[in-house]
């Protein structure tokens, strides 16, 4: 079964900006380096049509290749800082619970 691809229509609001905002960002700072559509995509290893889907801010394109391309062009710590660490390390601390585990049973739950 092939790959469907994202549509932007069904994408949230926020998750279509800020791909659009990334797009942006990569156009910009590939023209105010001065960086060749032809020498960005060899450096990344894609197509000069990936490229251009990227710079539109196609959600069809995997987040690696945003992400590789803002690290290229030298903004990937100002267009997706990292995440604090409290939202993969393991604390153990929190423990989400089945409603079946605290004895109460309700069909509404979900």
């Amino acid at each position: 079964m092939p790959k469907k691809l994202l549509d932007s229509e069904e994408l949230p609001t926020l998750v279509g900006e800020r791909l659009s905002m990334w797009g942006r960002c990569i156009q910009t700072q590939r023209l105010r380096q001065r960086i060749k559509t032809a020498d960005l995509c060899e450096r990344m290893g894609i197509s000069q049509a990936t490229l251009r889907r990227l710079e539109r801010g196609d959600p069809g394109a995997g987040i690696g290749i945003y992400l590789t391309a803002l690290l290229i062009l030298g903004v990937i710590d100002m267009a997706a800082p990292a995440l604090d660490p409290m939202f993969w390390l393991d604390t153990g601390s929190r423990r989400v619970r089945n409603r079946q585990e605290e004895g109460k049973t309700n069909v509404d739950y979900f």
